[in-house]
């Protein structure tokens, strides 16, 4: 197997993740762990036996797989100048600021031939996966994603830093085009948006209601799929799926006309499934789970959620 020289540009919170399973992978070496601060990269660099580095100009064309696990502002530059040079980038959520970079960036890694992959890490949640099999035709889903303040995050609005895994995984599973946008929100206590629910129709009927906050007491990461003749639970945190099925001619007789299974799945490791299977796309040539494409379907309409909230707060503000 040949080995595929990584880096992970980024190595704060989240970023030292990325750099530990990198690090080990099977196939794989960690050639550096870059950041601007000396207090994030040399623990990090220290704990893996990998290169400490200020910046990252010196990788360039010198390794064949990065992750951008930077502020978003950062992703489009750093993540055009590794397709450019012709290394595989997986950058983390949301792709970039604008639609415009997202697509530029898409195009750079095909003329490259290139894997772009996005850092959607719901798609390889153990209890998404488990869903999978029973999503036929859903009519209505509901999501609830609330999280404790943290100063971590907050260089992006809550719908592009939590709301946005909702709306992937939502119009994955939905699969038609967004008729309308119906939403809300306020800022509690960053400058952006802590706080916001959508409502989301679909060309196909179907009707999506997402819920974001990062003001709350308490952790809760729910999908909730009603179909026409079932009803599925996911508990993104617990690893846990309830599915509630009309009752089939051949079940056995009960008390309710429905039959009820739960699973308690294994816990995973969703970043490390994410990181094997960009790792595999670079040997197979295969197509990521999360390609560009999807990173800026989901950004479109997480920045068309983020306006009509603006516009709601703007028409709230007194005039001067």
């Amino acid at each position: 197997m040949q080995r595929i020289r990584t880096a992970v540009i980024g190595v704060g919170y989240l970023g030292r993740f990325h750099a530990q399973k990198y690090a080990q992978a099977a196939g794989c070496e960690l050639v550096a762990v870059v950041d601007s601060r000396a207090e994030a990269r040399d623990p990090v660099a220290a704990e893996l036996g990998t290169r400490p580095l200020a910046d990252h100009h010196s990788l360039l064309g010198a390794v064949d797989a990065v992750s951008v696990v930077t502020p978003t502002p950062a992703h489009f530059p750093i993540a055009r100048e590794f397709l450019e040079a012709g290394a595989h980038v997986l950058v983390e959520k949301p792709i970039s600021e604008t639609p415009e970079e997202a697509r530029e960036l898409i195009a750079i890694a095909a003329r490259a031939q290139r894997i772009l992959q996005v850092g959607h890490l719901e798609r390889f949640n153990s209890a998404v996966l488990a869903a999978e099999p029973y999503l036929r035709s859903p009519r209505f889903v509901e999501c609830h994603r609330l999280a404790p303040y943290r100063e971590r995050g907050t260089d992006v609005n809550v719908v592009l830093d939590l709301m946005i895994h909702d709306i992937d995984i939502v119009q994955t599973i939905v699969g038609a085009p967004i008729e309308a946008i119906d939403a809300i929100g306020t800022p509690v206590f960053s400058e952006g948006i802590d706080i916001a629910n959508a409502r989301i129709r679909f060309a196909n009927g179907c009707i999506a209601n997402a819920t974001a906050s990062r003001v709350s007491v308490k952790t809760e990461r729910k999908l909730r799929i009603f179909e026409d003749d079932a009803y599925l639970s996911l508990d993104l945190q617990q690893k846990i799926l309830t599915v509630i099925r009309k009752r089939a001619a051949a079940d056995p007789p009960g008390p309710l006309p429905v039959t009820i299974e739960e699973q308690s799945l294994e816990p995973g490791d969703a970043l490390k499934a994410e990181i094997d299977s960009f790792l595999e796309c670079i040997r197979t040539g295969r197509p990521p789970v999360v390609p560009g494409e999807a990173g800026l379907v989901a950004l479109e309409t997480a920045m068309r959620i983020t306006g009509q909230v603006e516009r709601s707060l703007a028409e709230r503000r007194p005039s001067s």
